[in-house]
């Protein structure tokens, strides 16, 4: 099996609004394991009524689609992840976006790839260090 990989919520949030999207494509054709954390249900939930405007899909399509995406990942509790990792994911994204630190808590914690398709956020982690992204095939 292929080496799993931490997905934030900017890949969710793209695969929502396009049903083409990468994410899409390689969830259902990957033997990998996607793993997310409570952070990415929340705020899907928060931006769902942008997602069904911008996705132009029905309220019910856009629920039917999450809870299938949802089906397909596996949830890594945050409290799991180690205080040492925490406070060095807080470290690599202080200056870029906090928000995204338990994604990256999680990559630590585990050794495994970050899925984002934030550039931002790729360019500060590269910065300090970080270089574990997940790319997938096109």
């Amino acid at each position: 099996m292929a080496e799993p990989v931490v997905v934030d919520t900017n890949v969710l949030f793209s695969a929502l609004l396009r049903r083409s999207a990468r994410f899409t494509e390689a969830l259902l054709t990957s033997d990998r394991r996607f793993l997310i954390n409570e952070l990415v249900v929340v705020e899907l939930f928060k931006h769902k009524e942008k997602i069904v405007r911008l996705s132009r899909l029905g309220d019910e399509d856009v629920v039917h689609l999450f809870y299938e995406l949802l089906r397909e990942l596996e949830l890594f509790k945050e409290e799991l992840v180690a205080p040492a990792n925490r406070a060095k994911a807080a470290e690599l994204c202080q200056d870029v976006d906090l928000i995204d630190a338990p994604h990256v808590a999680i990559a630590l914690e585990t050794g495994e790839l970050l899925w984002t398709g934030d550039q931002k956020l790729k360019q500060g982690l590269r910065a300090k260090g970080f270089t574990r992204f997940f790319e997938p095939p096109r």
